[in-house]
């Protein structure tokens, strides 16, 4: 059974929606027994890092999701929480799994913010990637990126920044990209995982 976690900051329907395809065993949940004891765990999100973290605090599931052992996969907010902390909420930490901070875009020529839309991956590596091309072709929507560090697993350029669009540390996995709504290429990322 794979536990979604629901802290009312996630675009569930569309995750949903791939699991479905893939004919997965889910529940959404915030209770922390079900979480510790599901087989996979996924993290989605959209929106703001510091009310996210907020909305982890006030269920009570920070620590329960740094003792998670089981594969756990962050989806954009939920990946940008994983993270040590967030220039979207200043002095306020997040769950420091991943060892990155999280910048702003600056806007460039050419380059709108938020970055919306398809791009390639690059230095693509590990389990996520697994029967991929080099540079899968995935969608993004997010203001803020985790910058390079030991954990990145993927990369991705946009408005003269190189940054991290996907991590990997022990258990935990994240990609700043939404592969729930990346076609075929996501769908394989999302079943690459639920096979880890």
């Amino acid at each position: 059974m794979i536990a979604i976690i629901d802290y009312d900051m996630g675009n569930l329907r569309s995750l949903e929606n791939a699991l479905d395809r893939l004919g997965a065993e889910y529940t959404v949940t915030s209770d922390a027994d079900v979480i510790r004891s599901a087989d996979k765990v996924i993290l989605p999100g959209v929106g703001h890092a510091g009310l996210a973290m907020d909305n982890l605090v006030e269920r009570g599931l920070p620590d329960v999701i740094r003792a998670l052992r089981q594969p756990v996969l962050g989806i954009c907010v939920g990946m940008q929480v994983l993270c040590r902390d967030s220039e979207e909420a200043p002095g306020k930490p997040c769950l420091g799994v991943f060892d990155a901070h999280v910048r702003q875009f600056t806007p460039a020529p050419g380059c709108k913010v938020p970055h919306m839309g398809w791009n390639n991956l690059g230095n693509t590596e590990g389990k996520l990637f697994k029967g991929l091309e080099a540079s899968p072709y995935v969608y993004f929507v997010h203001s803020y990126y985790a910058g390079l560090c030991p954990d990145t697993v993927a990369t991705c350029a946009y408005a003269g920044a190189m940054f991290g669009a996907a991590m990997r540390y022990e258990n935990f996995y994240g990609t700043q990209f939404h592969p729930e709504k990346s076609g075929d290429e996501g769908e394989a990322i999302i079943k690459n995982f639920l096979a880890i």
